[in-house]
């Protein structure tokens, strides 16, 4: 038996995908795309504004995309800072919870990303501050909240014409204190504590990443594309540089590395200013525990052109009860629509969208 879509929806064929979308968004545009979901560009005619449409890409395919869907859709609705992406609405074609198969989010429309940006024009050290400023300060307001991103990259940092910049993309997201795999962040911006598998890092893996971004940016290439070459860094072959590194296969591999000369970041950044390679010194510093952390950058001589310290605002604590829980797939999929919520969407959203089902299930003012 086919399935009714629900009233004021319309379904339209993205790449090879159907999208069904209430009538509000029009002309869809694929965007971006990756492991765990597509992104459309669309027209919001009821708030005659450009939006970011992303489908989750078979989000109750199993108890662990189910998670990771719900652990996302959590995150987007906690954060609430202009340099971090939000939540403006989300929505269901379908119409009762046992037919629950795709859902979407709607989150606004920046343009392009650092990534695409970095392809097309190499960026003056000036703007690589502003960028680098406003990076930090989303942050400071991710980690305050006892998140970590985990997929820090140029990918997942959204820019719009302005040059105004948010972080995107929690579906690796977790919290600090989580027990965490190794196999999270793009390989060329993976911190060495993630590489050598420590379960235990801390926030500091995102300033890491922060660093190779930011490197990139004065460089006009990845500052690490390899495996290995980040221990060259310091000086490979010696593993007291990690002295609370647990795992003797790791000091043990760090041994058998040959050993290189320590890099000189002046040398590598010589046509940047000293300020600049200093914040990349304090970033880029093989321990973890050394590592500045995004509060303590915003207070290097680099961002003083541009900070506002009124608005390095921090986040309220993020409820993470549920997000270590194992529930059943159903169980899941009722978390995920039972609780309606409100979303800081801008002015001219008047939308509502719900499941019709009996219960308020994606409900947004």
């Amino acid at each position: 038996m086919a399935l009714r879509s629900r009233t004021g929806f319309y379904r339209q064929e993205v790449n090879r995908t159907v999208w069904e979308v209430p009538e509000r968004y029009r002309d869809l545009r694929q965007i971006g795309t990756g492991a765990y979901g597509t992104v459309c560009s669309a027209w919001d005619r009821r708030s005659g504004s450009q939006v970011a449409i992303k489908k989750l890409q078979r989000p109750f395919q199993s108890k662990l995309f189910a998670k990771r869907a719900y652990r996302e859709l959590r995150l987007l609705k906690h954060m609430k800072h202009e340099n971090v992406i939000g939540l403006l609405d989300v929505f269901t074609a379908e119409v009762s919870l046992d037919r629950l198969r795709d859902f979407y989010l709607v989150m606004p429309f920046m343009g392009t990303d650092l990534g695409k940006l970095m392809k097309v024009e190499r960026l003056t050290e000036e703007r690589v501050q502003f960028l680098v400023y406003q990076m930090l300060r989303g942050l400071k307001y991710i980690h305050s909240a006892g998140i970590i991103h985990r997929d820090l990259k140029p990918g997942n940092l959204a820019i719009n014409p302005d040059c105004e910049l948010k972080i995107l993309d929690f579906g690796l997201a977790r919290q600090a204190d989580a027990e965490m795999t190794g196999y999270v962040v793009t390989r060329w911006y993976r911190a060495p504590e993630v590489i050598l598998n420590w379960m235990h890092y801390t926030q500091t893996v995102d300033i890491w990443s922060a660093g190779c971004i930011m490197a990139e940016m004065l460089l006009g290439r990845p500052l690490f594309k390899g495996n290995d070459r980040i221990l060259g860094l310091e000086c490979s072959r010696n593993p007291t540089i990690f002295p609370s590194l647990p795992l003797r296969q790791a000091k043990n591999y760090i041994r058998s590395l040959p050993k290189v000369p320590k890099k000189d970041l002046h040398s590598i950044f010589s046509k940047s200013s000293s300020n600049a390679v200093c914040v990349l010194e304090k970033m880029l510093l093989l321990d973890p525990e050394e590592r500045v952390s995004a509060s303590e950058a915003l207070d290097l001589d680099f961002f003083s052109e541009f900070r506002d310290v009124d608005e390095e605002t921090e986040a309220l604590p993020y409820d993470q009860t549920l997000d270590n829980t194992d529930l059943q797939l159903d169980q899941w999929k009722r978390e995920e629509t039972r609780r309606p919520c409100r979303c800081s969407t801008g002015p001219g959203h008047r939308g509502r969208s719900r499941v019709e089902s009996g219960c308020d299930i994606f409900l947004f003012e």
